[in-house]
């Protein structure tokens, strides 16, 4: 197997080790938030998340669609602190309308990996299902073994040297 084959399932493997994403969006006024949510994955590797009305990062999504998303490994896994395998990707947010077969599905999924909790986040009005659709994004496995991801096509990992 290819050092790029081994990266390229490093990266799909990545998520499933993690169950919260760190989201940073961005106000109206250009001030930012980081904040972060628990998370299901479809097949297309599309993010969702449950998003209260009362969370910063809602209005934030309402106001201005585009979300930066960060998986990192837990510090007590990793070898370096200064190297911590991570996965940063540019998104596009939509919220989904409730209660359509789309938005049922991702709900059994999150009570799937979450339990009893997402029952009455679905139950509560205030809570919106948001879709983060990745453009592109940067895989870092430690010093050195940085990867540029593009999703034109299909997921491409790229090497970036100096």
């Amino acid at each position: 197997m290819t050092q790029i084959e081994q990266v390229q399932i490093a990266y799909q493997e990545f998520c499933d080790r993690v169950r919260s994403v760190i989201l940073s969006t961005v106000s109206q006024e250009g001030v930012p938030n980081a904040s972060y949510a628990p998370f299901v994955m479809d097949e297309q590797q599309n993010i969702y998340f449950f998003a209260s009305g009362l969370a910063l990062h809602t209005q934030n999504l309402k106001d201005n669609s585009q979300a930066s998303i960060l998986f990192i490994e837990d510090e007590s896994k990793c070898e370096d602190i200064f190297a911590r395998p991570r996965l940063s990707l540019n998104c596009q947010a939509t919220f989904m309308e409730r209660e359509t077969e789309t938005w049922q599905q991702i709900g059994d999924r999150f009570e799937e990996r979450f339990g009893e909790t997402i029952q009455i986040l679905r139950s509560l009005p205030d809570f919106r299902i948001v879709k983060l659709t990745p453009r592109d994004g940067r895989f870092v496995l430690g010093f050195g073994r940085v990867y540029r991801i593009s999703r034109e096509g299909g997921d491409t990992l790229t090497l970036i040297t100096g």
